[in-house]
């Protein structure tokens, strides 16, 4: 009697321990799935706003033709966005862009006439708008990378996420440029 106690114990335990380690097997591959989802979120932003800048710049050409350099750096930062490939070269790019977009729209400034053209003011608000979205995705993004760092690093999951071969996400990040606070001059 007492060895059939010990055998339905040993089994229950033998069950438990298999039922815990599927769980947190299907946990990081959910989480990892979810890491690559979001990420994928912030792809279908920056084609939105990649399919945009064509538009926008377009209109600025009309108004300031000798604007070459600008208009040329912008379209040469969307071409990095679409060709980039992994977070990091992606985040680099979208960096780039940011940072030329943030010049056209300066130069922009110069042209009260472009300013005042209602194709300029509905892309600029698209492009706004569109900004808004990729923050919240990159978010987003980030913070499920960290859940699924800490699944991939906490003990036990950290024992099936090497036996597994789970990697560690990277994180979006911005360049230094970026950090910097932005002067304001009168």
């Amino acid at each position: 009697m007492t060895n059939w106690i010990l055998i339905i114990v040993m089994v229950l335990v033998i069950i438990f321990i298999v039922y815990t380690f599927i769980h947190m097997y299907n946990r990081l591959v959910s989480l990892r799935n979810r890491v690559e989802n979001s990420f994928a979120q912030i792809d279908v932003q920056l084609k939105r706003r990649n399919d945009l800048i064509p538009n926008l710049v377009e209109t600025v050409k009309g108004y300031a033709s000798h604007e070459k350099e600008v208009l040329e750096e912008v379209t040469r930062a969307r071409g990095n966005v679409m060709n980039a490939s992994g977070v990091k070269e992606t985040s680099d790019a979208n960096n780039q862009l940011t940072g030329a977009l943030k010049t056209l729209f300066a130069v922009a400034e110069n042209y009260p006439d472009l300013k005042a053209n209602s194709n300029f003011q509905q892309l600029q608000e698209q492009l706004n708008d569109t900004e808004d979205k990729i923050a919240y995705a990159r978010q987003f993004y980030n913070d499920t990378v960290l859940m699924y760092n800490n699944a991939c690093q906490q003990f036990p999951s950290s024992m099936l996420a090497k036996i597994f071969h789970f990697k560690t996400g990277e994180f979006f990040t911005t360049d230094e440029a970026s950090r910097e606070a932005p002067k304001v001059e009168f």
